[in-house]
């Protein structure tokens, strides 16, 4: 296994960061609470998406067996516009790469996937998600922001992860005990003229269970 970094750590909580997707495998270690891949977005990469117009960019909410990524996200991307071209290819390919990760961390037979694009202070008080884990990676914009809670106030010092850097959450159906009292949010952009295009993956076992769903066959 990939060295691990730990960056931050508070009695019964740490996040680790590490250089190699390896190290998003520290969600498993104990008082782990969160784990990051730190990577740098290619230029060219970043670049194109940044010029992207907000209404190109792909934007969804499907549930869907980890094997379809792929295709959803290309399929996604076709009904937003997303111009047909390397850049796109990456984004696909990306996402896909990171489903298999998460899964791989976080088995289970459905994927629920979000892209987001966000314009707005969504969801920008700090919680926990009501799942066992989620990945959340921002390729444009201001990356999630965390922090520790102490007795359930708001964190005194935030932290926000890079553009392009996954990091995967323990959320509160996670077997922990104690909670770790680790909070995120997204940034609150409202008025900055920012767009951000982000994405989420929750693991899910019964489709059915989730009746405002969308699912991908």
């Amino acid at each position: 296994m990939m060295p691990v970094r730990e960056i931050e750590e508070d009695a019964a909580i740490g996040v680790s960061v590490a250089d190699e997707p390896e190290g998003l495998s520290a969600i498993h270690h104990p008082g782990c609470a969160a784990a990051i891949w730190r990577r740098r977005p290619m230029p060219r990469f970043q670049s194109w998406i940044n010029a992207l117009e907000p209404e190109r960019l792909p934007k969804a909410r499907v549930i869907l067996r980890p094997r379809d990524m792929r295709d959803a996200v290309y399929q996604i991307c076709a009904a937003a516009g997303t111009p047909a071209c390397d850049e796109r290819q990456r984004l696909v390919d990306d996402a896909a790469a990171l489903a298999d990760m998460f899964v791989s961390l976080t088995p289970a037979p459905f994927l629920r996937l979000r892209f987001d694009v966000v314009t707005t202070n969504a969801c920008r008080k700090f919680h926990i998600d009501a799942v066992t884990a989620r990945l959340v990676c921002t390729y444009r914009g201001t990356g999630t922001q965390y922090g520790i809670s102490i007795e359930g106030a708001e964190p005194q010092r935030i932290h926000t992860v890079p553009t392009g850097a996954p990091i995967v959450l323990r959320g509160t159906l996670w077997p922990e005990q104690p909670k770790s009292g680790l909070l995120h949010r997204s940034p609150p952009i409202e008025g900055s003229g920012e767009t951000r295009l982000v994405l989420v993956l929750d693991p899910i076992v019964d489709p059915d269970a989730h009746p405002d769903r969308d699912f991908m066959h």
